[in-house]
């Protein structure tokens, strides 16, 4: 069996995929299936998580184990069937992380396998994919309401401005180490005659 999986790039415009996945496969498999189809850059660290129907998220299922002891579960431990139990169910999946892609996944039918096809593979195309992760704030810095960088602006303020507002002069522009401590600049040549 295989299921065929809608994958929904939260941006503005409707942007989505439907990806079939062999039943057999993993999380593992159906990430490489989102990169290919959305052209996704790099080797980014990325995550899946269960959700409801109102896509909140539930447990993380990431690429990497990130646990202290070593034993947690990664995509290529849950099984297309675990991820999605019945018609219906919901995933959310995020890539990358300074700028964050993010996806809605859900199961929209279980299909039968064709023969010599190699799965995963995109079966459906709607919308153009931007170069670069969609912002959802509207604005033009580029800055994902849910990437990392607004947490840094509000723990260390608008460091450009402030910045850029600081002057450096020294506050007595007279002052010369050089001349205090004898040193000076210029240099006579020795006459090896």
């Amino acid at each position: 069996m295989v299921y065929k999986i809608r994958v929904i790039l939260d941006a503005k415009e409707t942007i989505f995929r439907d990806i079939e996945v062999k039943e057999k496969q993993t999380l593992w498999n159906l990430h490489l299936g989102i990169k290919s189809a959305f052209n996704l850059p790099g080797e980014e660290l990325s995550s899946f998580y269960f959700s409801d129907d109102e896509w909140n998220e539930g447990n993380a299922v990431p690429l990497e184990d990130m646990s202290d002891d070593g034993d947690g579960e990664i995509m290529s431990d849950i099984y297309l069937p675990e991820g999605f139990p019945a018609v219906g169910q919901k995933m959310r999946f995020q890539y990358g992380f300074i700028e964050l892609w993010e996806f809605f996944c859900e199961l929209l039918e279980i299909v039968d396998e064709k023969p010599a096809v190699n799965y995963p593979i995109t079966v459906y195309r709607f919308g153009n994919v931007p170069l670069k992760a969609p912002s959802k704030t509207g604005s033009s810095n580029g800055k994902s309401k849910n990437s990392a960088l607004p947490f840094m602006d509000e723990d260390f303020g608008d460091f450009e401005s402030e910045f850029n507002e600081t002057s450096f002069e020294d506050e007595e522009d007279d002052f010369n180490d050089d001349e205090e401590n004898g040193y000076n600049d210029v240099f006579e040549e020795d006459d090896e005659d």
